[in-house]
């Protein structure tokens, strides 16, 4: 008998029989690890939706206004909206035949009445009265020349016709062309003032009359519609 065989034995071997065996079980600081990524995931979930839940009630709707701006800017190529109103174009001007012009002398200088009418002839005006200006106006024109006409010869083109002839002069108010005595559509009175030396050249004429033909374009209201 062994010496490591125990009292009793009788030296008898022994076998290991049956069916059940030890179970393994898993080491328990990976259930904690487990456990802690669990928490941490949630608590970023909950923190999110806080986030979220704060921004739509604490809104006050400018994070949408800016987005449909953005939309809008990119619907229209980014260009900025500028409404303009865009005024009617003067009247063609008439054939210089077509208009009757009355010249008058504000002045003190003999004769210069007649000297610019017959000017104004070879340019094929049409020549009505040539004669001193009257008296509401005689020495009060300190203007080269001033221009009347009705509203009828403003609306023809046929003042604009006239004022191209005459670099500096100015228009007066339709309701003044009485004072003089042009009336109609294609009668106006050029009353020579002071600051007057000399007609303007055809070129030149030609120049301002094409100048008074642009249309203005001025601003619109600030409520018009895009």
């Amino acid at each position: 008998m062994s010496m490591l065989t125990p009292p009793g034995m009788g030296g008898k071997k022994f076998r290991v029989t049956g069916d059940r065996y030890p179970r393994m079980r898993r080491p328990r600081h990976r259930r904690r690890v487990l456990a802690a990524l669990g928490t941490v995931a949630a608590l970023g979930v909950l923190g999110f939706g806080t986030v979220q839940l704060v921004d739509v009630f604490t809104s006050d709707g400018s994070g949408e206004r800016d987005r449909s701006t953005q939309a809008k800017s990119a619907a229209g190529g980014g260009e900025t909206c500028e409404p303009t109103t865009e005024a009617a174009a003067p009247p063609e001007a008439p054939e210089p035949t077509s208009v009757t012009v009355n010249v008058y002398n504000a002045t003190t200088r003999t004769g210069l009445a007649q000297e610019t009418a017959d000017a104004l002839a070879e340019r094929g005006f049409t020549i009505g009265e040539v004669e001193n200006a009257p008296e509401p106006l005689d020495g009060r024109v300190e203007a080269p020349g001033l221009v009347l006409g009705a509203e009828a010869a403003n609306a023809s083109g046929a003042v604009g016709l006239v004022t191209a002839q005459l670099a500096g002069a100015e228009t007066g108010d339709p309701e003044t062309a009485g004072e003089a005595g042009a009336t109609g559509p294609a009668a106006v009175d050029l009353v020579l003032g002071d600051g007057f030396t000399n007609l303007a050249t055809a070129e030149e004429a030609e120049v301002h009359l094409a100048e008074l033909a642009v249309p203005v374009t001025e601003p619109a209201p600030d409520d018009a519609d895009c």
